[in-house]
């Protein structure tokens, strides 16, 4: 029993510091209380477009070297790359979307990307990041023509270089993997490169027309690699090595790996965008969850009396965790999201419910208060398993096939699903526990009894 106490002491205590963190973290509030400066205060929460506004970037996509019928596929390999790359775990949820070329935009195919919470513009342009631009070209039979040969004035002729090579079909959006590798003769680092089955296809069709010949490695416009083809490479297969350190080789793994664009793009406009409910909404959204939980915990306390108030503190220290969780990860708070929180705390509360009714009527039936307590939290345990898990099951479908928004929604909802049962089961039996009841009185009776009724 002293072990009971202890340990819910010790889950009190750290509820509260929690919650204070939390708190003392707020701009509005935080100020001039003790360690306000700490590493919470440094971790604010991140808010969505729809609740702090963002930044508006437009990109031009050349797609003058895909053909007509695929445009519209490399258009969704590029939206579904960038949005791999800033989205990695659907928590920043940005609104990245394609638009095609029509007489508003002169024809220009161009790619939109809406980013919560990021107003530094060159922050923003860093978040899409310098993603390679991978292409393989091959030898220009007409370099020699005279439009490609300039003469300096000591008469010294050079072919144009941007002439020596032309482009194939062959780019970093058939690239399956990249893999880093050291020669074992020189330990100079290589760059393996693995490609698709269609990738794979295109390679061993200009390794076999070019065999005795240079096949150019093209990364951002600049030539990185001119090996000559010795033989037709058909495992689809292919080594990139230079003048690289280990370093510079990592690195160029990692941008490969993280999405290679399949067409290149330019920025062409830029802008700051404020928020489309703003901070009235978002104050009057907080000011409402607080009357909710206040309503909420009269409910428990008048209807269940002493469990009630227990689960009112184990509830407190769920919302304190949650909020915690969110700065942390983080997760970004839009009117989604915020709709998902609040419906975990619907069934955090429901949770209690559950097991106080169960309680009830172990009491009903004659058992002592502590027979009951145990009783109520053994019964009660395979409802709520079951209901939780149904819930964890449709957030975890809605996360893997919505979109960034829905996402935000399912990530918020299966994240506080798995803290409620915490909650629930394990800090409020702790604190009923806790409490040690042994004697059977009315008084106690009373304390467990519910409503209006004695």
């Amino acid at each position: 029993m002293i072990k009971t106490r202890i340990t819910a002491l010790v889950i009190l205590l750290l509820g509260l510091g929690v919650g204070y963190f939390v708190y003392v973290s707020q701009p509005n509030f935080g100020k001039g209380l003790p360690f306000h400066n700490t590493f919470s205060s440094r971790v604010p929460f991140k808010l969505g477009l729809d609740l702090s506004g963002g930044t508006h970037l437009v990109y031009k996509a050349d797609v003058s070297s895909v053909k007509g019928g695929d445009v519209k596929n490399a258009m969704n390999s590029l939206r579904d790359v960038i949005e791999r790359r800033i989205n990695l775990f659907g928590v920043s949820e940005p609104v990245i979307q394609t638009q095609s070329g029509n007489f508003v935009n002169g024809g220009e195919e161009r790619l939109i990307v809406d980013l919560p919470g990021v107003t530094d513009i060159n922050k923003a342009v860093e978040l899409i990041g310098q993603t390679p631009l991978l292409e393989f070209r091959v030898a220009n039979p007409d370099a020699n023509k005279p439009q490609n040969i300039t003469v300096d004035a000591n008469g010294v002729a050079t072919i144009d270089a941007s002439s020596a090579f032309i482009k194939t079909d062959l780019t970093g959006r058939y690239l399956d993997h990249a893999l880093l590798e050291f020669n074992p003769n020189t330990r100079e680092p290589i760059v393996s490169l693995v490609f698709d089955s269609t990738g794979t296809e295109l390679f061993k069709k200009i390794t076999s027309e070019n065999v005795g010949k240079v096949v150019a490695i093209y990364l951002d416009g600049a030539p990185i690699s001119t090996p000559t083809v010795r033989e037709a490479i058909t495992t689809g297969k292919a080594q990139i090595s230079g003048n690289f350190t280990p370093e510079e080789a990592k690195t160029l793994v990692g941008r490969l790996n993280s999405g290679a664009l399949p067409v290149p793009i330019s920025l062409i406009s830029t802008s700051t965008i404020g928020a489309t409910l703003g901070a009235s909404a978002m104050h009057a959204g907080v000011k409402a969850g607080m009357f909710g939980l206040l309503a909420v915990a009269l409910f428990l306390i008048f209807w269940y009396r002493l469990p009630g108030l227990l689960a009112v503190v184990a509830l407190s220290i769920y919302v304190a965790l949650m909020l915690a969780v969110f700065k942390l990860l983080p997760v970004t708070l839009t009117a989604a999201g915020i709709a998902g929180f609040i419906i975990s705390i619907g069934i955090a509360v429901d949770a209690n419910v559950l097991i106080f009714e169960r309680v009830k009527e172990e009491m009903r039936s004659g058992k002592s208060v502590a027979d009951a307590v145990h009783g109520g939290f053994k019964k009660a345990w395979n409802s709520i398993r079951d209901s939780n898990t149904s819930t964890i099951i449709t957030a975890i479908i809605l996360f893997w096939f919505g979109t960034a928004l829905i996402q935000g929604f399912a990530l918020t909802l299966g994240l506080g699903v798995l803290v409620s049962m915490l909650s629930a089961i394990i800090i409020s039996r702790l604190f009923l526990y806790a409490l040690g009841v042994k004697t059977d009185t009315k008084a106690m009776r009373f304390l467990f009894g519910s409503g209006i009724t004695k």
